[in-house]
């Protein structure tokens, strides 16, 4: 591990734990300790680790055909497009397939630039886009600081957040017309003329697990129709069944102009991801050469294992499943456990994907741990981290949250077992409540 050069990381400060094998919902370090995945790794691991039709599908396309051009034709990748495009929502048919969500967004972008001939892009705070050149720029959390300046041609909104509301307002529906009459604002204020696209992620991710509130992605979908402006939902996160759909933007009952991917389609078995494109954009090239491409895009072996992921999870009932427990057993069990910890302001999510806002003051909503907190102010988060570890569940911390996004195989046991688990873990955070 000594010459291993760690991402997102201090490298004196790294200490990883070493993972020697891994099977379902759970992995396992070198002295054989068990953690139960409550994070999907980087919540990507959709399908479970291992899981043995995915694994035999790679060994038989490797044997087959271990890679090949993205310029030509390939009976997998063309099988894997069809499957995506089948499963997606309004006029999106055609894929460009790429090797991550990070180029999946910088394609995206590069397609809505090159459609409407326009530049500005719009990103709302508290996002994540990836860390590449336009991703990053894209990107509206702390993460970007130490890539600026990007020189990304982007203007940043706020997007809604209900238990931290911008706009003080008192319910979902009052939140999603704040930030609908924001948006706007800042369309009209840019001059809708030079914006070319807007970049939303349907569940916010890592900042925050943020579920749009009634109304405000039609109202996104709307006022990009008014505007001429693309719509690009990015679903890298939130895509193939993390909160019961195949696509996020299908509980919400709305089709952007492109998506992007990656994560779970195929569950990182293999590097993948993409751009799902709508008729009317993708037709745009069909007598003019599309500027960019990839080497490995299209992988056959990524493209093996997402066939055998999406067959898998049809064949299995994977999105009911995620329906059903992520309401029934997951959602239920976290606001259970709000009601019985002081420091849990609030407990959101859909499907199997959620999280706790940890506070030190409920009535004033202070977080446990300040924004961007690092060193000793980030030590009360740190120990509640190190508190789920130690009892073998291993959660996606962010912030002054615990994120849970277990694989989506995980069963109804395995997350009661969680919910167990992180009973005790709050009690570690409900030590730092000012009233305790």
């Amino acid at each position: 591990m000594d010459h291993v050069f760690y991402p997102w990381s201090a490298q004196a400060a790294v200490n990883p734990v070493p993972i020697t094998g891994a099977s379902g919902s759970w992995f396992w370090d070198a002295t054989g300790k068990r953690y139960l995945d409550f994070s999907s790794q980087l919540v990507n691991v959709n399908i479970g680790h291992q899981h043995p039709d995915v694994v035999a599908a790679i060994v038989a396309q490797a044997n087959t055909l271990t890679t090949i051009s993205p310029t030509v034709g390939n009976e997998v990748r063309s099988e894997l497009a069809r499957l995506i495009v089948e499963r997606a929502p309004g006029a999106l048919n055609r894929v460009l397939f790429t090797t991550g969500g990070a180029e999946a967004v910088e394609h995206a972008v590069r397609l809505a630039r090159s459609y409407t001939g326009r530049t500005k892009m719009l990103s709302a705070y508290r996002s994540y886009h990836g860390g590449t050149g336009t991703a990053i720029g894209l990107t509206g959390e702390p993460r970007r600081w130490g890539a600026e300046p990007t020189n990304v041609d982007v203007i940043r909104f706020f997007g809604p957040y209900p238990y931290r509301s911008a706009w003080d307002t008192g319910s979902p529906e009052e939140e999603t017309a704040a930030a609908l009459r924001h948006l706007r604002q800042v369309i009209e204020l840019e001059g809708p003329q030079h914006i070319a696209g807007l970049i939303l992620e349907t569940v916010v991710g890592t900042n925050g697990v943020l579920v749009p509130p009634p109304g405000y992605l039609a109202g996104v979908r709307a006022l990009c129709d008014e505007f001429g402006i693309v719509y690009i939902a990015d679903e890298v996160m939130a895509g193939f069944g993390r909160v019961g759909e195949w696509f996020a933007v299908q509980a919400f009952d709305v089709a952007p102009d492109l998506i992007t991917f990656a994560k779970g389609v195929n569950s990182g078995y293999v590097p993948l991801g993409g751009v799902l494109i709508a008729e009317p954009i993708a037709a745009r090239y069909d007598h003019t050469v599309y500027p960019g491409g990839l080497t490995y895009a299209g992988h056959p072996l990524a493209c093996a294992a997402g066939v055998a992921s999406i067959q898998a999870f049809e064949r299995e009932g994977i999105l009911e499943h995620v329906r059903t427990a992520g309401a029934d057993v997951l959602g239920k069990g976290l606001h259970d456990l709000a009601t019985r910890h002081p420091s849990v302001g609030e407990a959101r999510g859909l499907g199997f994907f959620w999280a706790l806002e940890l506070v030190r003051d409920r009535a004033t909503r202070e977080p446990l741990v300040p924004f961007a907190a690092a060193g000793p102010a980030a030590e009360p988060m740190a120990a509640v981290v190190a508190a789920a570890k130690d009892r073998g569940l291993w959660p996606f911390p962010a912030g002054n949250r615990l994120q849970l996004a277990p694989p989506l195989t995980t069963s109804a046991d395995e997350l009661r077992q969680g919910l167990e688990i992180l009973e005790e873990v709050l009690t570690v955070a409900d030590a730092y409540v000012a009233s305790s």
